[in-house]
Order: structure tokens, then sequence, then C-alpha cells
């Protein structure tokens, strides 16, 4: 399955401070905690909290944040359904990128041990 064009652009035009406090209140409403996602989005990014706190208050789109992000080489290994599409299947590199982190952040929602969100 792949992803519509005006899908792409739309969610790579969003920009990550606005999502970020979705992706707590998530984990959070699940009691999971605001270090664990950190640890999480470091995994997969490369970004620490201060680099974070940069990206939120540049208010980077998605796009600029993983233009910028160290793709962790285990990436790849995240697979499975998010948001309809199943993540392994799904064309446009930047739109999967997004969805890596979706998962990740779905996986620690659901309680899944970091050992096993971290591919490890």
């Amino acid at each position: 399955m792949s992803t519509n064009t005006p899908h792409d652009i739309r969610i790579a035009k969003l920009t990550f401070a606005e999502v970020y406090p979705h992706y707590v209140a998530k984990i959070e409403k699940k009691g999971r905690t605001k270090l664990e996602l950190l640890q999480v989005i470091k995994w997969l990014t490369g970004f620490d909290e201060d680099a974070l706190k940069l990206l939120i208050s540049q208010n980077v789109t998605f796009e600029v944040f993983f233009d910028r992000a160290t793709l962790n080489v285990k990436s790849q290994l995240i697979t499975g359904l998010i948001c309809g599409y199943r993540i392994e299947e799904i064309q446009n590199p930047l739109t999967r990128k997004i969805r890596y982190l979706d998962k990740l952040v779905d996986e620690l929602a659901k309680g899944k041990k970091l050992e096993k969100i971290l591919r490890g």
C-alpha cells in the first residue's frame, strides 16, 4: 500500500511542536513517562532532550525534523500497521519515517517493554 501525494504533503508540513504534545498526552494517559518517550525518540532520531526543545522552539516541520535526524540503523525493523497503513509498504521515505515514530509512540502507549520497542 502506498500513501497518496496530498497525504504525504500534509504530514510533511505538520510541525513537530504541534504533534509532540499529543504524543506526550497519549503515553502519559497510559501510565508511561515523558522520559520513556524521550528515550524512544532519541533511539529513532538521535535527538536528545535539548535538541528536541530547540526543534520545538524553531517550530520545524516533520520534513526538517527528519532531514536533521540521524535515523537508527534498526529503524527498518519497525513494521506493522499504523493509521491504516502497513509501514513497510509506504513508498514515500519521509512518510515512512513519520510513521516509524507514530508506531513507536503507539507501542510505548500499549505498554510494550522498552527493550522490544528499541528493537534490542
